[in-house]
């Protein structure tokens, strides 16, 4: 089933980002609702979420950190990357829900791994 209004993009994505609480917790990064490693700070933040009036902006800067991660992800969710830290939707079907879900669960493994 996909999700095509931005409520429930920005609702599925967060379904996604809400499986590594408590482990990770509330921050913000410039304003934007994030998710931090305890105690992180500034830029160092696992992944910040924002819907726009078009869409919904997914920022992971891990994905630049880690371009190997991203590079075995499907053309599909690497054409939602639209700048160095930033995915956009604005919708999401299972599958590509599922590879984004995918893609988080690698990068949490290299956010962990960083602050452990």
């Amino acid at each position: 089933m996909a999700a095509t209004d931005l409520a429930s993009v920005e609702q599925r994505i967060r379904a996604l980002l809400d499986r590594y609480r408590p482990e990770l917790v509330d921050g913000t990064i410039y304003g934007v609702p994030s998710l931090v490693w305890p105690g992180a700070t500034g830029h160092d933040y696992f992944a910040a979420l924002k819907r726009s009036r078009t869409k919904v902006g997914l920022y992971l800067i891990l994905a630049d950190r880690y371009p190997e991660d991203l590079a075995v992800a499907s053309p599909a969710l690497q054409a939602r990357r639209t700048g160095r830290a930033t995915f956009s939707f604005s919708s999401l079907d299972d599958e590509l829900a599922e590879e984004l879900g995918a893609l988080l669960d690698r990068l949490l493994d290299r956010y962990r791994a960083e602050h452990r």
